[in-house]
């Protein structure tokens, strides 16, 4: 028997994000779970090497890579339809649910009990969820810097309400990240390069 599951995975480079606004640079899932795996890395890395914690930076890693895996399925519905109230919410997790049952059942036995967390998300680790969730809205709000950067003025309120909402999260490791990373992102190459 064969497992189609890694030819699903392949296909998150289908699923566009961001699919209610223009944007200047298309972005897809599999690019944004990349993305969110080495903003998570950064972020444990913070955490361990700067406030001298002990975070399991791998497995929060291995949690960043497949946290939207079961877009390959639902797609990628934007922020505003799924938290437009607590029913749609609510049904939208149970789709997950069952996007995320039905991938795992694809993977061979031998290899399900490694992948069982990564797949449903369903583990133990709140804390590094945690990372990986602060990674996540780190992307969205870089996304919306460099699309602000860019002249496409269509990320200005996204960016605001993205900006509030890790506020809220109040973690340090992510304030370090966006007083000492972050600013150059808005740099062109040009400024890069000087």
């Amino acid at each position: 028997m064969t497992s189609d599951f890694f030819a699903y995975m392949y296909r998150l480079r289908y699923i566009e994000r961001w699919s209610l606004m223009r944007n200047t640079v298309k972005e897809n899932v599999a690019e944004h779970s990349f993305h969110v795996a080495i903003l998570t890395h950064a972020l444990c890395t913070i955490a361990n090497e700067v406030f001298k914690r002990d975070i399991a930076t791998n497995e929060a890693v291995s949690m960043a890579l497949f946290h939207d895996v079961t877009e390959v399925f639902t797609g990628d519905i934007p922020t505003p339809v799924k938290h437009q109230n607590p029913e749609i919410l609510s049904n939208f997790r149970k789709i997950e649910e069952i996007s995320a049952d039905k991938l795992f059942s694809m993977l061979p036995p031998e290899l399900q009990p490694m992948y069982k967390p990564l797949v449903t998300g369903k583990s133990d680790q709140t804390e590094l969820r945690r990372f990986v969730k602060a990674a996540d809205l780190l992307d969205a709000y870089l996304k919306c810097v460099t699309e602000l950067s860019a002249g496409n003025r269509e990320f200005g309120t996204a960016k605001k309400q993205i900006e509030q909402t890790i506020q809220e999260m109040a973690m340090p490791e992510v304030n370090y990240f966006l007083t000492h990373l972050a600013p150059s992102l808005e740099k062109t190459l040009d400024e890069l390069s000087h």
